[in-house]
């Protein structure tokens, strides 16, 4: 007879985590003045994350942004940052649909 086969743990679910109140809490604790709800350079700076061109054409590459967008790194900024909150919102972040459109 073949040994069974494990079973997998069904996953636990987590609280939502309210996404703006956790990012306006760091942003007022932040030396700097970061807009993060429209700039992806300040998102990634308030997480204390590299917030280089390079990095973000990286990120943005593994995210699927469309080749268009890449060549203009504002429109890839903008496609970014809101891919990102969309990607927070999916995974069990409590994002404002105004910051996801």
């Amino acid at each position: 007879a073949a040994p069974a086969s494990p079973v997998a743990a069904a996953p636990v679910a987590i609280s939502e985590v309210d996404v703006v109140a956790k990012l306006t809490t760091l942003a007022a604790a932040h030396a700097e003045k970061l807009n993060w709800k429209t700039s992806i350079v300040d998102l990634l700076k308030l997480l204390g994350l590299d917030s280089s061109l390079a990095v973000r054409k990286e990120l943005a590459t593994e995210q699927g942004c469309p080749a268009e967008k890449m060549g203009d790194s504002a429109q890839m900024n903008m496609w970014l940052h809101k891919t990102v909150l969309q990607k927070l919102a999916a995974n069990g972040g409590n994002v404002p649909a105004d910051l996801l459109n």
